[in-house]
This record gives structure tokens, C-alpha cells and sequence, in this order.
């Protein structure tokens, strides 16, 4: 039983499912500071507001964090494009690129005189009787 949960454990697909979780960790850290500490800072200073996170509406005394989730979509939306274009299209043009097939081998030939369509190894065409070479 323990070489069978080794044996699984190292395929390829779970190894490289754990390698994209950590990489994807990763990536969403990174680009949740670029919202937070760079293009929200910059849109609030367009805006006037020193920080989106600080938007809040109070309804009956609860307060809805609207500016904590204006910086989660934007964390979003970038983590979305960027695995559109970065993964999504490529891999999209590899399987496409894959599944062209190279076109058969020719089966025949085109015949000299009347032009009509004769096999490869014909010595005399069918259509007009002249000989092929």
C-alpha cells in the first residue's frame, strides 16, 4: 500500500498539479500587492481617496467594504488576463498547431494531354489513351 501512494503521489499530473498550486500561490500574492500597493494607490490618487480598502457604505449600522472588494476584483481581473494570455492562448495554438495533419502522400497524377486525373504508377492514361511517363 505505501509504494502504491508512493507510485501516485509521483506521477507526473500530481506533481505538476502541486507545482501549479504553488506557483499560482504565488503569483496571486504578487499581484494582490501590485493592486494594493501600486495601481490602487494610483487610481486613489486620481480619485482622491488614499486607499480603495477604505471605501466603506454603512447600512444599519453594518458596514459593507466595498473598497476591499473593488481591490479583490482588480486582483482578479489582472490574475485572469494575464492566465488568458499567458497560458490560455499558447497552449490553445499548440493543440491547434498539433492537430494540423500534413497532407497525404499523392495517389495520383494529373495526365499530360487531357489533364484528367490517373494513378501514380499508370503508364497509359485512361481518358485519352496517350502514353504517361
Amino acid at each position: 500500500m505505501g509504494s502504491e501512494f508512493k507510485q501516485f503521489l509521483l506521477r507526473g499530473n500530481v506533481v505538476d498539479l502541486a507545482v501549479g498550486v504553488v506557483i499560482g500561490a504565488a503569483f496571486g500574492g504578487v499581484v494582490t500587492s501590485l493592486v494594493e500597493d501600486v495601481i490602487t494607490p494610483l487610481l486613489a490618487a486620481v480619485i482622491g481617496q488614499p486607499d480603495f480598502s477604505g471605501i466603506a457604505v454603512t447600512v444599519n449600522g453594518s458596514a459593507i467594504m466595498v473598497g476591499a472588494f473593488l481591490n479583490a476584483l482588480l486582483a482578479f481581473l489582472i490574475i485572469a488576463t494575464a492566465i488568458f494570455f499567458l497560458v490560455v492562448k499558447p497552449v490553445n495554438a499548440i493543440i491547434a498547431r498539433s492537430k494540423r495533419e500534413a497532407p497525404a502522400d499523392p495517389t495520383t497524377k494529373r495526365c499530360p494531354e487531357c489533364l484528367s486525373e490517373i494513378p501514380l504508377a499508370a503508364r497509359r492514361c485512361a481518358h485519352c489513351a496517350s502514353t504517361v511517363a
